[in-house]
């Protein structure tokens, strides 16, 4: 199997927006949670705040990692920071040259987004170190230059989170043609609901 087509997706989106990298993941709820995992292996997160009008897989995401958060009046269009981290969520914003310096964007390419692909998501970073780490987690740990897996003798924990060649490919023909309004949808308060 070829990653080509997601290795040129993630190129062309890297200069699309800006930003020095991009790594395609399944779905922007994975690739929130794999730049807070990255950001737990070099800091300690103890707490956030966010918005309280996003997606429910936003507070899940901090349950399953165990990261206390507060939810707070911010209406937002495009995308929101996860404050305390340098993590935004950019599900649904794409425009030429958005990328803001020193953060991890994370980018939906899921139905009523900018770039439509039906589903996928991506992280826009410039920290080498910290593209160097999630793009093997993002995979199960692999080095996606080895290639059968089974050549490959260490591996960093990772995740099965990779995006598939054929939406990649999706990707690459729809970007040349986007609808950069960012996306509004009224998402209902989320201090309204119980997580168990």
């Amino acid at each position: 199997m070829s990653f080509d087509t997601i290795f040129q997706f993630e190129k062309q989106l890297a200069e699309y927006t800006g930003a020095p990298f991009a790594i395609m993941t399944d779905c922007c709820t994975h690739a929130i949670e794999l730049c807070l995992r990255y950001e737990q292996s070099v800091q300690h997160i103890d707490h956030v705040e966010f918005t309280a009008y996003t997606y429910l897989s936003v507070p899940m995401t901090m349950h399953k990692l165990g990261i206390n958060y507060d939810l707070h009046d911010e209406y937002w269009i495009g995308e929101y920071p996860i404050r305390g981290t340098q993590i935004w969520d950019s599900a649904r914003r794409l425009e030429r040259d958005m990328y803001r310096a020193g953060s991890m964007q994370c980018l939906s390419f899921g139905y009523t987004k900018p770039l439509e692909i039906g589903h996928g998501g991506a992280i826009l970073l410039d920290n080498e170190e910290a593209y160097n780490k999630l793009i093997r987690m993002r995979y199960d740990g692999r080095d996606l230059n080895i290639s059968p897996w089974s050549e490959q003798v260490t591996f960093e924990v990772g995740y099965h989170y990779r995006p598939t060649i054929e939406d990649a490919k999706k990707g690459l023909e729809m970007l040349r043609e986007v609808n950069e309004l960012p996306k509004y949808v009224g998402y209902p308060d989320l201090r309204n609901i119980i997580i168990l």
